[in-house]
């Protein structure tokens, strides 16, 4: 069942308010997706920016975090764990030849705190292994576990290998009938380690609702329709200080109020799931309002304005209401509405376009070993063909008059993946191609821009966010018929 919607001025929130929230974020230009404001359970704002989608799954990166938080917790009220269960309980056959001593005190607990005991960011060196379970145990533990915070991705992965030992299902498996389905989340998707086990950190992908779902039941601590989802017990330590972090945030006031098991503590008695490039599912359980948003930041910094506007705007203004103007909330749909990416102007195709079909350029070497690049042009719709040095191939489909939606293989958190992409083709000058693709299934959005010369293209591929890739340049030479 969907979330019921309703006016704002039902809820104490006036639709003036929410229109100076929405217009700040057009002017400070913070490029939230999508966004979902609940108050009492009902949605009274929301909106998807054109061409991302209100039923469409996007990736939560770190938000993932939260999620498996609240498995660890459901598992322990079924009596699978216990907080204080030794990590390395789980793994007998994955144990170093040495345990430490502080390898031997790490609990569940220390995981989901995110105080481990590591001294440095641990990411890299397992994320480079086959078997991350074997490797995080292997490495050294500088600290005593609790007396440290370090935020890892991998201690909430290693949560999802334990959830696996201890109930023999994987992390979504255990999660379908006990969250997904009660909350009305059809199943997801959540990328895996290379052992096949849920990546729990990161890699999960829902809808904007599905998030917006899971911070109701979060803020009516643990319940759902009337069905207990987790313990009240759970919720309250799990988004109580279990870490001081104010060492690892500094700059960014919400980020220094404290750690819980997986959530971050915020300001005026709020707290948060969030992920790269500002992910978010933000709680106010003093005004009983849940915000769910996606978004494609260039920072965590821009983040943060979010946050300070979310409060600003919304959260100190509730009780604050005006007389109910209609006009407002004509404006306020109105701008919901509206709300949509920047899109490429559509140009007639030059002349000499007309004589690139079928040509094939062979690249200079380059970062994503792009190899060969085919033009096929039949009137105003236009075929690329990527071929790549492993062998991978992607065909993508562009019209010069209007949007396409496709489909094509792309990075997500940990592989590349199948997934939607919104493509638009665009003239910048009579012998410059701009080529712009839109995955809304995540925060990314790459651009070609492609220069032909008599025998040869100069590529510059630019993407707005990235944790893996970097914008470069290629030159590409005419492969002879």
């Amino acid at each position: 069942m969907g979330i019921v919607k309703d006016t704002p001025e039902n809820h104490g929130l006036s639709s003036k308010a929410l229109l100076d929230f929405f217009t700040e974020i057009e002017q400070l230009r913070l490029e939230v997706n999508s966004f979902m404001l609940l108050q009492d359970g009902r949605a009274t704002a929301q909106f998807w920016r054109k061409p991302y989608t209100m039923n469409g799954p996007q990736l939560l990166f770190s938000l993932s975090k939260s999620f498996t938080s609240i498995a660890v917790g459901i598992a322990c009220d079924y009596g699978y764990l216990d907080l204080q269960d030794k990590v390395i309980a789980f793994f007998p056959s994955k144990l170093p030849n040495s345990i430490s001593p502080n390898l031997a005190k790490m609990t569940i607990h220390h995981l989901l705190s995110m105080n481990a005991g590591h001294h440095d960011n641990i990411y890299s060196v397992v994320a480079a292994e086959q078997d991350w379970v074997q490797t995080f145990l292997a490495l050294a533990v500088e600290h005593e576990p609790g007396t440290y915070y370090r935020y890892s991705t991998h201690s909430t992965y290693m949560l999802s290998a334990i959830i696996e030992q201890a109930t023999g299902q994987s992390l979504v498996d255990f999660l379908m009938p006990k969250l997904f389905e009660p909350l009305g989340i059809p199943r997801p998707s959540w990328e895996t380690c290379p052992m096949g086990i849920a990546a729990g950190g990161m890699g999960l992908s829902l809808s904007t609702e599905s998030i917006a779902k899971f911070g109701q039941m979060l803020l009516n601590q643990g319940m759902y329709e009337g069905r207990r989802i987790v313990s009240e017990s759970y919720i309250a330590v799990a988004t109580a200080k279990q870490s001081d972090n104010r060492l690892m945030g500094a700059g960014r006031a919400d980020s220094v109020q404290g750690y819980g098991y997986q959530f971050h503590l915020c300001r005026h008695g709020c707290y948060r799931g969030d992920g790269s490039f500002g992910q978010l599912c933000f709680v106010a359980p003093e005004q009983q309002i849940v915000i769910a948003a996606t978004a494609s930041f260039n920072n965590m910094g821009e983040l943060q304005a979010l946050l300070d506007l979310i409060y600003a705007h919304i959260i100190q203004q509730v009780g604050n209401t005006d007389p109910c103007s209609t006009a407002d909330q004509a404006k306020l749909e109105q701008r919901l509405s509206s709300m949509s990416c920047t899109i490429p102007v559509f140009k007639p195709v030059p002349d000499f376009m007309r004589q690139v079909n079928n040509h094939c350029y062979m690249m200079d070497e380059n970062p994503q070993r792009l190899a060969k690049v085919r033009f096929f042009l039949q009137e105003e719709r236009l075929q690329l063909h990527l071929l790549y040095g492993d062998d991978r191939e992607d065909r993508l489909a562009f019209d010069f008059t209007k949007a396409v939606h496709t489909k094509s293989v792309f990075a997500k958190d940990l592989s590349m993946q199948l997934q939607e992409v919104v493509t638009y083709a665009s003239w910048q000058h009579d012998n410059t191609l701009q080529l712009t693709l839109m995955y809304i299934e995540t925060p990314y959005r790459v651009t070609y821009t492609i220069i032909f010369k008599e025998k040869a293209i100069d590529l510059q591929f630019n993407i707005n966010v990235s944790l893996t890739l970097s914008d470069y340049k290629a030159r590409g030479s005419l492969f002879p018929h």
